[in-house]
C-alpha cells in the first residue's frame, strides 16, 4: 500500500480519488435523445397507473425524450421462471437501454402492488460487472382509489435507492384516479396533471444533467478495490 496519504493509513493512495468539477465535465456530451423506460403496476383493462404512465410518456416525448413502456402482462413471478424467459429478457434489455425511468404503481392495501414489485425484482443489481440501474435517474408516481396517499411512492423511493438510482425530489400522487381521466383514457386538466408535467420536466433536466457523468458519479473507492468477479458475486448474493 502506498504511503502517499500518511494521515489516512487505511487508504490505498493509488485508488483514492479527489472529486473535481473537471472530471464531472464531459468533453463529448451525448447527442441522442434521452432514453426512458416506464413501468406501471396493474393488469386491469382500464389501469389508471397505465394511463398515468402513458401521459408521462407523452410529456417526455414532447420534451425531446425517447420512451419505452413495458407491459407487465405475462411476466412471471420472481424465481418462478429462468432468467432467459422472454418477458424477463425484454425487461432487462430495456433497463440496460434506458438512461432514466418512471415507476408508477397503484396503492393497494397501503403499499405498491405485487405486479410493480415483481418488475423491479426481476431487474438485477448486477449483470456481470454491469449494474443496469446504477446512476440512472428515476421518477416515482402513484395512483389511489381514495384520498391522497404517499405510501407507494415512499416505498418506490426506497427501492430506487437500493437499485442505486438518482431519484428526483419531485413526485406525483393522484387521488381518486377514476375521476381524473376521461372516457378516452386521457388525463383531465387539474393540479394533479400539472404536477405530472412538473415531475417529467424535472426528470428530463436531471437526466440531461447527469447522464454523461453517471459512470463517474457512481465510481466508488471500495469497488475499485474489487475485481469484476468479486463485485458480481457480492451484489448478486447467490447464497440467499
Amino acid at each position: 500500500m502506498s504511503n502517499a496519504l500518511p494521515e489516512l493509513p487505511n487508504i490505498d493512495a493509488e485508488l483514492f480519488d479527489r472529486p473535481s468539477p473537471e472530471r464531472l465535465a464531459n468533453a463529448a456530451p451525448a447527442r441522442h435523445a434521452p432514453r426512458f423506460l416506464l413501468l406501471y403496476g396493474s393488469l386491469r383493462e382500464r389501469s389508471y397507473s397505465r394511463l398515468l404512465t402513458e401521459e408521462a410518456a407523452r410529456l417526455l416525448q414532447a420534451m425531446g425524450g425517447e420512451t419505452r413502456i413495458f407491459d407487465p402482462a405475462g411476466l412471471p413471478l420472481p424465481d418462478s421462471a429462468p432468467d432467459d424467459h422472454p418477458k424477463v429478457q425484454e425487461l432487462r434489455e430495456l433497463a440496460q437501454w434506458a438512461e432514466g425511468m418512471v415507476w408508477c404503481s397503484p396503492e393497494r392495501h397501503g403499499a405498491m402492488t405485487g405486479i410493480m414489485k415483481a418488475q423491479i425484482d426481476w431487474i438485477p443489481l448486477s449483470m456481470g460487472a454491469v449494474r443496469p440501474t446504477q446512476g440512472k435517474t428515476l421518477a416515482v408516481m402513484q395512483v389511489s382509489g381514495g384520498s391522497q396517499s404517499f405510501n407507494a411512492v415512499n416505498q418506490l423511493r426506497v427501492l430506487g435507492r437500493w437499485m442505486r438510482m438518482l431519484t428526483i425530489p419531485n413526485q406525483s400522487s393522484v387521488a381518486k384516479a377514476f375521476l381524473e381521466f376521461d372516457e378516452g383514457g386521457r388525463m383531465k386538466p387539474s393540479a394533479y396533471y400539472e404536477r405530472v408535467v412538473d415531475v417529467m420536466e424535472e426528470l428530463m433536466k436531471f437526466t440531461l444533467l447527469t447522464r454523461d457523468a453517471a459512470a463517474y458519479l457512481v465510481d466508488r473507492y471500495s469497488e475499485r478495490k474489487e475485481s469484476a468477479e468479486q463485485l458480481s458475486r457480492r451484489v448478486n448474493q447467490r447464497a440467499i
